[in-house]
């Protein structure tokens, strides 16, 4: 028999002293054969042979399992005993569903016990070929040592190290109850990989089951150093399950709100497809925030982040009311493969206009939340029915100016669109199309019921939706007709026809004191427009070859195009939508005179006015480089070079106008260089008619003022007037960029596991969790450079903008984000850096915004697992108590 006392009698193994075999060996000679009477079947050195057979059978439902074992070196029978056997050399074991590996195995067929260590190597003096054991699904676990009974599946471990998802549990001793539950002794619970981890929960006392390890007292020990930090009981998740607990908070100071306990609450595993984390912070002066998160994945349906925000805070002096805030964000998106023909999903921000200035914590001080103007919300659903052209999206959108506090909402938004057809071409037909099988048409319906622009404290009231919403219907018909005419010319040709329908519209008039009153009228009312428009373009081709030199050829592609558009004009007084107001004629004042139109603040507008009767003409062009191959490319082939992608002129004249009928000169170019690392991109606008300057005397001063004269600029021998430029130029350098790697099949939200969902799930709480070290370096350079001129006087904005990233050591890590404004020579308010750490398991994380308003710090040493990630110390000063911070 196996003496267990024996075995079990030190308290902790070290790493490299494994147990001893107490059992002493009757017969220690190889391949010497059994007693008489006693079949063997052993042999010495034959590798990868069966060398023993377990003679004794169980029965399981009706079939018999054996346990079988092999060695590579030898095997060795008791003298006495057959039922003992001896394996040397990268022995193995298996029996059912168990399966063990070490360098010596002791079997035991009478008492079903199983006895496993490694050895001393010769040479290094050190310990290898360590136990190596696997049960059912379980991860393999490595050990000194162990003792198992293959029947009762019981048994003692010794120095177990084994992982568990994102876990590692590793040091103390493991005694295997049963099949689903083991007692733990002066275990190390970690996320650390390392054999000696830099840091873990020592628990003294614990049983594992399946889901969770339930610890008895328990204490942190980082760098083998105990920590006296302990908690007298406490439940940690095991292997690929949720498991639900509290969240143990943070502590610190607010200048102020003064002391708080951050980060309180619990996690609650709803499910495998949602989760919710509920977390607290309660300040020492009455202060509060609440922050709820639901997460939920269905990785073949849809996946999302819910999360509502609220906070109270006593800013102010005391006795002063707290300023209540509150947010809410909802993000959604569906897998296009789950419901074909339909989609759906959601981007959802909206609060308080004051939540991420009053409580920034929330957002982790991110400066791009902190300097919003705007919070954006959208919810669409879409259906497209298969076989037909047509296609239905409903939406609900928020949109909130920070800035001004108000909000405007539609609620909701609809279209529904028919794709352009061609009703008489026939599906059958194998000709060429005849011109009037080429008319095609389509139609859109529009509408909406929208809120516009209204105080956040107006929101909730009841008149809000009766009084101040407004809807409206629009429908649009185009139909068009393109043909190829003259071989060389592309014809086309089009009518678009434009009708509006309202549930209420405006009337004006003139109250007592000349007062100008607008009342809003219930009643449906329509109104209709439309256009006409045809036009030709082609395309001119220009070469200019050269015999000599790396340069073979340039080409310049020209697109000239000319069209005619005719629109009628819906401002008469003959049309009912256009009314007209006098006031009431008295002294000193004078009559005056207005003509409006009833859909001026409707949704969509009425019908527009002037009529329009003109040529308009553009002018695209390319220029393309061929170059000659260089004499180490193999395949001598030209390469064709784009100098110029795009630069286009447009303007438009108008007949039907008394004066100005040449509108502004537009002007605009692409260009990429270096293998499109270098993006170029300009634009402006030229004043055809002459201006005068004039002066005039206003509270004193002189006063210049603009005088538009209809004559051209050219007419006097000048060229047009420049009266805008923009410049724009981006350049991004990374490794990628000179060394480009084939294009792989990314992870989506599709086709992700568990554990990236979990990560990923980190990440959009925390967008500053992830770090990438693989990429070196990352340099975004961003230019811009704008020009107005108003002739009376002159502005222009020039500014680069740099972002990026370097790493410093392989382990460290720089970010900085920051804008430079040539023209005054001053760095932006808005930089700011950050400085990353790997250690290992642990990272170190350094947020600073070196001044401005929002100056402000950051420092935060945590646990890189999202098991263990409230495992963190934390030390910063936020924009909010600025006086405080440390220069």
């Amino acid at each position: 028999m196996v003496s267990v006392v024996t075995a079990g009698s030190k308290s902790k193994i070290n790493n490299n002293v494994p147990f001893a075999d107490t059992i002493i060996k009757r017969d220690t000679i190889k391949n010497k054969k059994p007693s008489k009477g006693k079949k063997s079947s052993a042999t010495s050195g034959t590798k990868g042979a069966v060398v023993a057979n377990d003679t004794t059978k169980k029965k399981q439902g009706g079939l018999e399992s054996e346990a079988k074992a092999t060695s590579e070196d030898s095997t060795v029978y008791d003298k006495k005993d057959a039922q003992i056997v001896y394996l040397y050399g990268k022995a193995r074991v298996t029996y059912t569903d168990f399966e063990l590996d070490a360098d010596y195995i002791r079997i035991n067929n009478r008492t079903h016990l199983l006895f496993a260590k490694g050895s001393i190597d010769p040479k290094t003096k050190r310990y290898v070929g360590r136990p190596i054991s696997k049960q059912k699904n379980e991860d393999p676990l490595t050990s000194d040592s162990l003792i198992f009974n293959y029947d009762t599946k019981k048994g003692f471990i010794w120095n177990p190290s084994t992982k568990q998802q994102e876990n590692y549990i590793t040091h103390g001793q493991v005694k295997k109850l049963n099949e689903d539950e083991v007692a733990y002794r002066n275990i190390i619970f970690t996320t650390c990989s390392k054999p000696d981890p830099d840091f873990g929960i020592v628990i003294t006392r614990g049983i594992g089951e399946k889901k969770q390890i339930i610890s008895g007292p328990a204490y942190l020990e980082i760098e083998g150093v105990p920590i006296p930090i302990g908690i007298p009981f406490g439940f940690f998740p095991k292997q690929d399950t949720r498991t639900s607990g509290l969240i143990l908070p943070t502590f610190g100071e607010d200048p102020k709100l003064g002391f708080y306990l951050r980060g309180f609450g619990y996690y609650l595993g709803l499910s495998d497809y949602a989760d919710l984390t509920t977390t607290g912070t309660y300040y020492t002066n009455g202060s509060y925030e609440i922050n709820s998160q639901l997460a939920y994945l269905d990785r073949y349906k849809y996946s999302g982040n819910l999360s509502l925000s609220y906070g109270s805070h006593n800013y102010g002096l005391p006795g002063d009311p707290p300023v209540r805030d509150f947010n809410i964000t909802w993000s959604h998106s569906q897998n296009p493969n789950s419901n074909p023909g339909r989609t759906f999903s959601a981007s959802v921000n909206a609060g308080t206009s004051t939540f991420y200035q009053n409580d920034p914590s929330t957002v982790g001080f991110n400066l791009q939340a902190l300097t919003s103007n705007t919070l954006r919300s959208s919810i669409a659903y879409g259906r497209t029915w298969e076989g037909t052209p047509f296609n239905l999206t409903v939406s609900l959108s928020h949109s909130q100016d920070l800035t001004n506090k108000t909000i405007t909402l539609e609620l909701p938004t609809f279209n529904f669109s028919m794709a352009t057809i061609s009703p008489f071409d026939s599906k059958d037909r194998v000709t060429e199309p005849k011109w009037y099988q080429k008319i095609t048409i389509g139609y859109t319906l529009t509408g909406t019921n929208k809120i516009n622009a209204i105080p956040e404290a107006d929101l909730f009231q009841s008149t809000t939706l009766t009084k101040r919403l407004q809807n409206g219907l629009m429908h649009q018909i185009p139909v068009a007709l393109s043909l190829n005419v003259f071989k060389y010319f592309q014809f086309n040709t089009s009518v678009n026809y434009t009708e509006q329908w309202y549930f209420q519209t405006i009337r004006k008039h003139y109250a007592r004191a000349d007062s100008l009153v607008v009342d809003t009228v219930p009643g449906f009312q329509r109104a209709g427009e439309y256009s006409v428009s045809t036009g030709f373009s082609t395309k001119l081709y220009g070469m200019m070859t050269f015999k000599k030199g790396w340069l073979k050829a340039i080409r310049h592609v020209m697109t000239p195009s000319i069209s005619f558009s005719y629109r009628p004009d819906y401002t008469g007084l003959d049309y009912a939508f256009n009314k007209s107001i006098v006031s009431n004629a008295t002294v000193p004042y004078p009559v005056v005179y207005q003509r409006y139109s009833i859909f001026e603040q409707s949704i969509y507008g009425g019908p527009s006015g002037g009529r329009q009767a003109g040529l308009s003409f553009s002018l695209d062009n390319t220029l393309e480089a061929k170059v000659r191959p260089k004499s180490t490319d193999t395949s001598q082939a030209d390469k064709k070079v784009m100098l110029l992608q795009d630069l286009s002129l447009s303007t438009f004249y108008n007949f039907a106008a008394d004066s100005f009928r040449l509108t502004p000169i537009t002007f605009s170019g692409h260009t990429a260089l270096f293998h499109d690392r270098l993006n170029l991109n300009f634009g402006g606008t030229f004043n055809p008619y002459t201006t005068h300057v004039r002066d005039s005397i206003s509270n004193g001063q002189v006063v210049r003022y603009l005088v538009p004269v209809n004559r051209y600029t050219f007419q006097d021998g000048r060229f047009p007037t420049l009266t805008s430029f923009t410049f724009s130029t981006s350049l991004s350098l990374n490794p990628a960029t000179f060394h480009p790697r084939p294009q792989q099949n990314m992870n989506t939200l599709q086709n992700m596991n568990p554990q990236q969902s979990e990560k990923l799930s980190l990440l959009n709480s925390d967008p500053s969790a992830y770090v990438d070290f693989n990429v070196p370096y990352n340099i975004t350079l961003n230019y811009q450079f704008t020009y107005n001129n108003n002739i009376i006087n002159t502005s222009n904005t020039n500014t680069v903008m740099i972002t990026g990233d370097v790493n410093i050591t392989p382990k460290w890590k720089i970010q900085y984000n920051t804008n430079f404004d040539v023209r005054v020579r001053q760095l932006s308010s808005a930089t700011s850096f950050a400085i990353y750490r790997d250690l290992h398991c642990w990272d170190l994380s350094v947020q600073w915004l070196p001044f401005g308003y929002y100056k402000s710090y950051n420092v935060t040493l945590r646990v890189k697992s999202t098991i263990l990630q409230d495992l963190k110390l934390s030390k910063k000063s936020d924009y909010t108590s600025n006086q405080y911070f440390t220069q």
